[in-house]
Formats: structure tokens, C-alpha cells, sequence
């Protein structure tokens, strides 16, 4: 990790703080020691069973697009791999944008491959995992939309996920069908800046435009492989599907874990908008996540739960979601690091 990446983590994490002690001073960190110290240890552990069971279930569709592209892994070595991709989006600012990159040399460097094609790789599995992500937060608005009217917050909330579902599809195909003209302009853009950096750091070779156009050919050629294999989608869109419904399982029992059961149809809606939360420049979404589920929890009329009681149950669940990975994909980039440079 660079010094301007490192001070960029830095910065978001004392961001990802502020945003949690606001949340603290505002429930009263007295009133959720209590709630938290309540729990029960077994519910809060089958959480951490079920946190688990998505990682298995999202390093199940990075397998399936793996295979697509070529790459055999088994389902152990995808899961280790996909930990340690979750681990980079939670240290780095911007949740999966920021992790992509670094999610892609660790691709690379386990399954033995060109850089381009692990790149192809987890930037297909994010947009496959955004579908089911969009759909259910759907079908829970729907649903909430037939039992009560919806308040101002939940208004807002529902408008960002139908405009996600209607924008971010868009920019995709328009993406898609003009990716030979962002080919040429981002050739344009990043050879003579790569040469200038080159010139001054003698350490790295300049690249050719030839070798920059056939590098940025192999991902579009990649990313065309696994669209174009349905069997390889729909395994992976219901692998998505799985992890999905385990991470609204999670926030169910850790509900339950504090004694406060809440319709588990409220998850549908709250899940995917505290992952929409993610792309702020917070590591891992940290804080901007815990802050709209609670939110969102808040504003709907079927949980009748106080803040305080929210907030420890978010707390169970992010606890899980954030650092089970973190730990076991920290083990995991730490390792092939050092075996990279021994």
C-alpha cells in the first residue's frame, strides 16, 4: 500500500468513526453496553454462522465466473480468494471500487493468470451480485408499499433503489455498446501519463499503446465470455441470491439476539439499502452503513424497535459481516504476500 492509499485509508477511518460516535452519542453508549451485554451468546454466534454461509455462497459465483473464464479453483481456495477480496473493499475508501484492483492481483497471483482476466472476474461478480441486491430491496418496498403509506425517509429510500434499478443498467449497456471508443480514449488518457511517471521513476518500463489496447482487449473479451454463458449467470445469480438472503438471515437473529424479533420481510428492504451505503469513502462502507440501516429500521412502521435496540442489533451483525472477513482475508493477503516476496 502506497502513502497516498495508506493516508487515504487513514482519513476513512477517522471518517468511518466520527459517523459511528455521532450514532453513539445520540442512542447513549450506557444504553447500548446494556443491550449489547444482554445478547445472547449462542444467536450471536449462529450469526456468525450464517456470515459464514454468504462468504461460501458469493465464493461460489466468483468460482462459477472463474470457470467461465478458464480458471479452475476449488471451492476452499475461491473461498480464501474471496475473503481476501472482501478484505481489501473493507480497508480500502470506497467499498468495492476501491478493492477491485488489489482483488485482481490476488486473482491473479492464486490461479496463476493474467491480471486482466481477475479483474474481469470480480467486476462481474459485483454487478451480478447487484442484481439480486436491487430486485429484493424491490419486491421489500412492494410489499411494505401494500401494508402502510410510506414516510418521507422511506420515500427517499425507495427512490434511490428504483433509480439504481433503472440508471445503473443503463450506464452498463451504454458502457458496453461504446467500449471500443472508451478503449481508445482511456489509452490516450494513461499512456503518456504512465510514460511521464516512467521518465521519473526509471525502475518502471513504459508500455507500448499496443500492449495497453491488448491488455484492455483480453478484459472486454473476458467480461463478453461471461455474459454470453447463461448457465455460468444463472449459477451465479443464485449463488448471489443465497449470500443475500444468508446476510438478511444474519440481521434477523441478531435481532433475535437482543430479544427484539422484527418481520423478517423488513430485511428484504434493509439489507441491500445499508449495501447501497457502501460506495461512501468510508473503508468497507464503515459507519455510513450502520448509520442507514438504523435509519431505515427507524422509518419503518412494522419495527417497532427504539434506536438503541437497532443499533446493538446492528452492531451484531456488522460485527460479523465486516470482521469475519477482515480476519480471514487478512490471513490470507498476508500469506500470499509473503510468499510473493519470499
Amino acid at each position: 500500500m502506497d502513502s497516498d492509499q495508506l493516508r487515504a485509508t487513514v482519513v476513512g477511518f477517522l471518517g468511518a468513526f466520527a459517523v459511528l460516535g455521532a450514532l453513539l452519542y445520540l442512542v447513549g453508549v450506557g444504553d447500548l453496553l446494556d443491550v449489547l451485554r444482554g445478547a445472547s451468546a449462542g444467536t450471536v454466534g449462529l450469526v456468525v454462522l450464517v456470515t459464514l454461509g454468504w462468504l461460501v455462497a458469493w465464493a461460489v459465483a466468483l468460482r462459477t465466473v472463474l470457470g467461465v473464464l478458464g480458471i479452475r479453483l476449488s471451492v476452499f481456495r475461491s473461498f480464501l480468494v474471496f475473503n481476501g477480496a472482501m478484505f481489501s473493499n473493507n480497508v480500502t475508501p470506497f467499498g468495492q471500487a476501491g478493492g477491485e484492483p488489489v482483488t485482481a492481483l490476488l486473482i491473479a497471483t492464486v490461479a496463476d493468470t493474467e491480471y486482466e482476466r481477475g479483474l474481469a472476474a470480480i467486476a462481474s461478480v459485483d454487478t451480478l451480485n447487484f442484481v439480486p441486491s436491487i430486485t429484493l430491496a424491490l419486491v421489500g418496498a412492494a410489499y411494505f408499499a401494500t401494508e402502510t403509506t410510506f414516510g418521507t425517509r422511506l420515500q427517499l429510500a425507495t427512490g434511490v433503489v428504483v433509480a439504481l434499478a433503472l440508471v445503473v443498467p443503463g450506464l452498463v449497456y451504454l458502457g458496453w455498446q461504446n467500449r471500443y471508443a472508451l478503449e481508445t480514449r482511456v489509452v490516450g488518457a494513461f499512456v503518456p501519463l504512465i510514460r511521464r511517471v516512467a521518465g521519473i521513476l526509471p525502475v518502471f518500463s513504459a508500455p507500448t499503446e499496443q500492449s495497453v489496447e491488448s491488455r484492455i482487449g483480453h478484459f472486454f473479451g473476458a467480461i463478453e465470455r461471461v455474459a454470453t454463458d447463461r448457465t455460468g449467470i444463472a449459477v451465479s445469480l443464485a449463488a448471489s441470491t443465497l449470500g443475500w438472503i444468508l446476510q438478511m438471515v444474519a440481521l434477523y437473529l441478531a435481532f433475535l439476539a437482543i430479544d427484539q424479533p422484527v418481520p423478517f420481510s423488513a430485511m428484504l428492504f434493509v439489507v441491500p439499502m445499508g449495501a447501497i451505503a457502501g460506495v461512501t469513502p468510508l473503508p468497507g462502507g464503515a459507519g455510513g452503513i450502520e448509520a442507514v440501516l438504523v435509519a431505515v429500521l427507524a422509518a419503518l412502521p412494522s419495527v417497532s424497535v427504539s434506536a438503541t435496540a437497532a443499533l446493538g442489533a446492528v452492531v451484531i451483525y456488522r460485527g460479523a459481516v465486516f470482521w469475519v472477513p477482515v480476519i480471514i482475508g487478512g490471513v490470507v493477503v498476508s500469506v500470499i504476500g509473503a510468499d510473493s516476496v519470499g
